[in-house]
C-alpha cells in the first residue's frame, strides 16, 4: 500500500506507469498466426453493412478463405463476393449454402430475429459458427441453442468482440487488484443522434432493409446498440442481473418505427452493483461510454482509451443551507490518467480481428471460444428483460430455469 502522505491519485497514476510494461493478456489472441496452408473454409450469411465489414476483415487474414457469401439482396450479395476468395459461390438461399460440404464454418450476420433458425440450421450441417450479437430475439431461443450447441461439439462464438480486446481485460485485471475499491455503480450509454435509417429504392424493401425500426425483428437499441455494455458488465463482474427496471418511448422519431428511440434501465447484479444501460437517438454526446465506480476510483472506458481517476476527499465543510445548518463533505476527482494495456510496441488491431482469430483458433484446437453460447443466452434473456421492463413498467426477474 502507499504510504499515508501518497494520494490515491499518485498511487494509481505511479501504479499503472509501472503495470504498462507488465500487462500481459493470456488468452491465445496473441500466440503465433496459423499458416496460410492451413486455411479454414468459410461462408458468410448476411453481407448487408456489419456482413461486408466482416468481409473486409477476413480478407487480411490469411488463416481463413472466405469462398461463399449469402444475401437476399442482390446488391448485398455482389459486394460480399467482390471481397471474397475469387471463384467464391453466390447464394440467396442460407439452406443452400449450408448444403456445401467443403465449408468448415460459417459466420451469420443477418437481421436479429433470423439468428436463431439460422443457428440450428447451421449446427444440423455440421458448421461451426460465429453468429453477431445478440444471440437470440427471445428467451426460450437462447435456452434451445445452448441445448442444441452442448449437443453438436462444434464451436459456437457470439459476436462480443469486446471479450477478446486488450483493453477490458486490463480493466478485469484492475478490478481484480482492487484499484477502484469496491464498485457499487456501473454507468453505461451508446447514444446516437440519427434515425438510424438506410435509404430505401423501393417503398417494399422498407421493412427488409430498416429492420432495427420494427420489433417484429429485433429489439430496437437495448440488442441492437447497448448488447456490448450489458455483455461487458457480465464479463467484468463474471455473472448475469438478478432483476432490471427500465423505461422506454418513442419521443423523437415520429416515423413510423414502433422500436424504442430512448431506453434507460437499471439491472441489479448479485452483491447490490447497479447497471444504468442507457441509448437515446437524439444526442450524441460522449456516444458510447461506460463508467465504472468504486470508492476509491472510477474507471471510465471509451471506443479504444480508458481513464482512472481516484477518489479525493476534502474534509472541508461548506454550508449548503445557512437556515438549517446542514453541511457537506467536498468529493472532487484527481486526473485521468490513462490505462496501459497490452505489450509495449504491439500492434493494436480492431477488437472484430482478436475474435475473429481466436474463432479460428478454437476450430484447429477444439477450444471453447471465450464469447460462448452461455454467455451469448446471459446476454440475449437480459436485454428481453430489459425491454419486458420498459414495455410493461414493472421489474423483471432472473428465473431459475434461465442458467440451467
Amino acid at each position: 500500500m502507499a504510504a499515508p502522505s501518497t494520494s490515491r491519485r499518485q498511487f494509481i497514476s505511479t501504479g499503472l506507469t509501472a503495470a504498462a510494461g507488465l500487462s500481459v493478456i493470456a488468452n491465445p489472441l496473441f500466440a503465433a498466426r496459423p499458416k496460410a496452408a492451413d486455411k479454414i473454409r468459410l461462408g458468410i450469411i448476411g453481407t448487408g453493412s456489419r456482413g461486408a465489414g466482416l468481409c473486409t476483415l477476413i480478407r487480411e487474414m490469411p488463416e481463413i478463405a472466405l469462398v461463399a457469401c449469402c444475401d437476399t439482396i442482390p446488391e448485398n450479395l455482389q459486394k460480399g463476393l467482390s471481397l471474397a476468395e475469387k471463384g467464391a459461390k453466390g447464394y440467396s438461399d442460407y439452406r443452400k449454402l449450408l448444403e456445401d460440404k467443403t465449408l468448415d464454418a460459417v459466420i451469420i450476420a443477418t437481421p436479429l430475429y433470423l439468428h436463431y433458425p439460422m443457428a440450428v440450421a447451421a449446427i444440423q450441417a455440421g458448421k461451426h459458427i460465429y453468429l453477431e450479437k445478440s444471440m437470440t430475439y427471445d428467451i426460450p431461443q437462447a435456452i434451445d441453442l445452448v441445448k442444441k450447441v452442448r449437443d453438436s461439439k462444434l464451436v459456437f462464438q457470439i459476436g462480443y468482440q469486446y471479450r477478446y480486446y486488450g483493453l477490458y481485460h486490463r480493466v478485469k485485471e484492475i478490478i481484480k487488484e482492487n484499484w477502484l475499491g469496491k464498485i457499487t455503480h456501473f454507468e453505461c450509454q451508446y447514444n446516437r443522434n440519427s434515425n438510424w435509417r438506410f435509404p430505401v429504392k423501393d417503398p417494399k424493401m422498407e421493412r427488409q432493409i430498416n429492420w432495427r425500426m420494427y420489433r417484429e425483428y429485433c429489439g430496437g437499441p437495448l440488442s441492437e446498440l447497448c448488447a456490448h455494455e450489458i455483455d461487458v458488465v457480465n464479463y467484468l463482474v463474471d455473472s448475469h442481473p438478478t432483476k432490471v427496471v427500465g423505461l422506454g418511448g418513442i419521443n423523437y422519431w415520429k416515423d413510423g418505427r414502433d422500436t424504442y428511440d430512448n431506453i434507460r434501465t437499471v439491472y441489479d447484479y448479485p452483491g447490490g452493483v447497479k447497471a444504468s444501460v442507457t441509448s437515446v437517438l437524439s444526442n450524441a454526446y460522449n456516444g458510447y461510454i461506460i463508467r465504472i465506480l468504486g470508492d476509491k476510483a472510477t474507471v471510465e472506458i471509451l471506443r479504444d482509451k480508458a481513464y482512472i481517476y481516484a477518489e479525493s476527499t476534502n474534509n472541508a465543510k461548506g454550508t449548503v443551507d445557512g437556515v438549517t445548518g446542514a453541511t457537506l463533505a467536498v468529493t472532487t476527482q484527481g486526473k485521468g490518467v490513462e490505462v496501459a494495456y497490452g505489450r509495449p510496441g504491439e500492434e493494436s488491431l480492431e477488437p472484430t480481428v482478436y475474435a475473429l482469430q481466436d474463432f479460428i483458433a478454437c476450430i484447429k484446437d477444439k477450444k471453447r471460444p471465450i464469447s460462448n453460447v452461455e454467455t451469448g443466452r446471459d446476454g440475449s434473456i437480459a436485454i428481453h428483460m430489459g425491454n419486458a421492463a420498459a414495455d410493461t413498467e414493472t421489474v423483471q426477474i432472473w428465473k431459475p430455469e434461465y442458467s440451467v
